[in-house]
């Protein structure tokens, strides 16, 4: 809320968690329940331990094309919208990484399971690419999202619920940035927008760093050739 929104850039590029359920057997232009049937195929045959196995195998780094009908660029127009057109669509592929992903539950033809992805995963493609690895197809049913970073949904509150008392403190929100202490005359260079020196600069380049003076968050600053530069300044002079 108010200045603290300026921080949702550094919020979402975190690993989301997601509790997911796919539909075997059947495929969807959308890769997910709102789109057409383009394929049917019987399930009977895949039992549990074939099911798992084949969800196990999407652990680790991997290339994953995005599903035709998806916010992705093709020749600077998105895809979904080239798709409604009645184009052929094939987004690019793109490297992903899953962090983790187990099974919930199995009632065929429908698996629930949850799954730790890197930004820019899409679900639905793990959805579909589950049903070609066990050649019956398949398509998303239901996502919910569950964590991102260390943020979850349990301890999420409806907007009728929101008061001062509880919103997160913006340190938390940002707890997995390396964190710099400030001096007060740091401080007041960084409240004007200024760069101050990087003492451990060989160490993060290119990263982003949040720079504090005691329990306050002064600013979100770029490590670039040595120096700290603000990108965001929250605090007050």
């Amino acid at each position: 809320m108010g200045r603290a929104t300026r921080l949702a850039r550094f919020v979402g590029p975190q690993p989301k968690t997601y509790l997911a359920t796919a539909r075997l057997g059947a495929r969807t232009d959308t890769d997910d329940l709102t789109g057409a049937l383009v394929e049917e195929s019987a399930v009977d045959g895949l039992s549990e331990e074939q099911v798992f196995a084949a969800l196990a195998s999407f652990a680790g780094e991997q290339r994953q094309r995005a599903p035709a009908y998806s916010a992705k660029h093709i020749g600077g127009e998105r895809s979904h919208r080239l798709a409604r057109r009645g184009l052929a669509v094939e987004p690019p592929e793109a490297s992903v990484t899953v962090h983790r992903i187990e099974p919930v539950g199995w009632v065929s033809p429908a698996l629930t399971f949850r799954a730790t992805v890197s930004a820019g995963t899409y679900l639905r493609s793990i959805a579909r690419d589950l049903g070609t690895r066990l050649g019956v197809g398949g398509h998303l049913t239901a996502l919910r999202r569950e964590a991102i970073g260390g943020l979850r949904v349990e301890d999420a509150v409806t907007l009728d619920r929101v008061t001062r008392d509880s919103l997160l403190p913006v340190l938390q929100v940002l707890r997995h940035l390396p964190a710099v202490e400030l001096d007060p005359e740091a401080r007041a260079a960084v409240l004007h927008g200024r760069a101050v020196a990087d003492g451990e600069a060989a160490g993060r380049s290119g990263g982003v760093v949040a720079l504090l003076q005691g329990s306050e968050l002064v600013a979100v600053a770029r490590a670039e050739d040595g120096w700290l530069k603000p990108t965001v300044v929250l605090g007050d002079a």
